[in-house]
């Protein structure tokens, strides 16, 4: 009996423990402050997304050329020049390979006129004039045969990179491309062409190591041809211009490419603008090979040496078309003259 009420009494201390502790949480507990209702719409519209845009403009892409000419923007007076002034002008456009031609004829001017508008504006002017061949790139040929565009220019200088770029171009225009491998003689470069045709969407001829280009450049108008193409851009060889088997083979690759059902309508040379005024005696060994209508300029965003634009469109008579101040296929441009000038002498 003495058992049962000690039990008991146990099992009420156990009960009178856990209500004490049960009331000692509650007492603890803080009420939840009321919140504010929350909005039926949190955003009224969701803002656009910004667009990233195509990169720096032309004057930070010339940003090593447009150095240069800091100097010349810093003559701010008007009016008759100085000696000093002049020799500063001189020794500027001297050293962005301008020309010694384009360079006397400019100082000639500057001393007769002076600079009634400011040392800047009329190096702009000069510039320009300079710089007003006809620039029309042609990418249609006659009734029944096919566009071709030609590639010369020696090794390095960007040739087969400039084809591929413009093959993207001209395939995001619409156009429907035919690639010609016709550098036989580097292996890399028809692998490099093959990348930009899958790249592109263009289609591509070519051939093993050594074969004849002329036979490349033939079957790519015949596949042109029968596909209902509209251009084909066709690579060469790239060995140094003073061997004269090349320059036959130049010669050579043009007459098939300009037989029937093809059309040579646009003949480029590729020039790297990083060698300045070593790239006028590259080109004028290529001029009479080739029949050049156009200048491709690689790597203008490269080097200080932008006035080589000038020398070569006043030494050689021949338009600067395409520029490249990039890496990016978009960053080959159509060369614009009143650009190019503002991006070296705006303020």
């Amino acid at each position: 009996m003495i058992v049962w009420w000690i039990v008991l009494a146990l099992l009420a201390l156990a009960l009178v423990v856990v209500w004490a502790r049960s009331r000692r949480r509650r007492a603890r507990v803080v009420p939840e402050p009321e919140r504010a209702p929350m909005p039926e719409v949190l955003v009224p519209r969701v803002a656009p997304r910004p667009e990233l845009d195509d990169g720096p403009g032309l004057d930070r892409r010339l940003a090593s050329s447009r150095t240069i000419f800091d100097r010349v923007r810093s003559i701010t007076s008007q009016g008759a020049l100085t000696a000093d002034q002049l020799e500063v002008v001189e020794e500027v456009l001297l050293r962005s390979d301008v020309g010694v031609a384009t360079t006397a004829a400019l100082l000639d001017q500057l001393r007769a006129q002076g600079a009634p508008d400011g040392v800047a504006s009329a190096i702009r002017a000069a510039l320009l004039a300079s710089l007003s061949a006809e620039r029309t790139v042609r990418t249609t040929a006659d009734e029944g045969r096919v566009a071709v565009w030609l590639f010369v220019g020696v090794n390095g200088v960007g040739k087969t990179t400039t084809i591929g770029k413009l093959a993207w171009h001209e395939t995001q225009a619409g156009k429907s491309v035919v690639l010609a491998a016709g550098d036989t003689f580097r292996a890399a470069a028809s692998d490099q062409l093959q990348l930009w045709a899958d790249r592109t969407g263009a289609d591509i001829v070519r051939a093993g190591e050594g074969a004849d280009p002329g036979s490349v450049v033939h079957d790519a108008l015949g596949r042109a041809q029968a596909r209902g193409a509209d251009l084909v851009l066709a690579d060469t060889a790239g060995r140094r211009v003073n061997n004269a088997n090349l320059l036959d083979e130049l010669a050579k690759i043009r007459r098939v490419a300009d037989r029937s059902p093809g059309q040579v309508v646009e003949t480029f040379l590729v020039l790297d603008a990083t060698t300045g005024q070593n790239a006028l005696s590259q080109a004028q060994e290529f001029l009479s090979a080739a029949d050049v209508t156009g200048i491709v300029l690689t790597k203008l965003d490269g080097t200080a040496r932008g006035g080589i634009v000038v020398a070569i469109e006043r030494e050689l008579g021949i338009p600067v078309k395409f520029v490249g101040v990039g890496e990016r296929a978009k960053d080959l441009v159509a060369f614009e003259p009143t650009a190019f000038v503002d991006s070296l002498l705006s303020a």
